[in-house]
């Protein structure tokens, strides 16, 4: 009877992804990836431009690279954040935002710069850089346990599973 119990719980289960996409934690994390957006945008069109016009060509190039990927990477961000408010908000409904997150890629898009030309770049540009690269990493972590909170529960097993299957043997359960 247990054993029954315990599956009809876990076919009930809401992953932590799940619960964490529909909470103020997510339009939080919501907040931030879009302002970033803006941010960045803001930054690349003004103070940015002037500051790469400044650079020699070597780090005039990697400016460029990296505005590219820095770009790439938020639009990225930006797509599967607004997918999965509009999961949040009823108007996509789970089916339809994984077939929507086919055509957006989470991929890794770090940068290739050896560190000495990196660190000639302009501050801001680093820092936004950096920034963008830690929100990835969260929003890749909620899109994985999003994708198999089945596999995610199986790489994670509870922490109380030990105690609870000796409480069973000590009864006899």
């Amino acid at each position: 009877m247990i054993d029954r119990e315990r599956s009809d719980a876990e076919a009930g289960a809401v992953s932590f992804g799940m619960r964490l996409v529909g909470s103020a934690s997510f339009m939080s994390l919501f907040r931030e990836g879009m302002g970033l957006v803006e941010e960045t945008a803001a930054y690349l069109d003004g103070e940015g431009r002037g500051e790469s016009r400044e650079l020699g060509r070597t780090e005039s190039i990697a400016y460029a690279t990296e505005s590219m990927r820095l770009t790439t990477r938020l639009m990225q961000i930006a797509s599967w954040l607004l997918v999965q408010r509009a999961v949040n908000e009823g108007e996509m409904s789970y089916d339809q935002a994984r077939e929507e997150k086919q055509k957006v890629r989470l991929s890794p898009i770090g940068s290739t710069l050896p560190g000495d030309v990196l660190s000639r770049l302009p501050e801001r540009l680093r820092d936004l850089v950096d920034r963008t690269s830690r929100l990835q990493e969260r929003v890749q972590l909620l899109d994985r346990q999003l994708a198999s909170p089945a596999e995610a529960d199986e790489q994670a097993p509870h922490p109380l599973h030990g105690q609870m299957e000796r409480l069973r043997q000590a009864f006899g359960g």
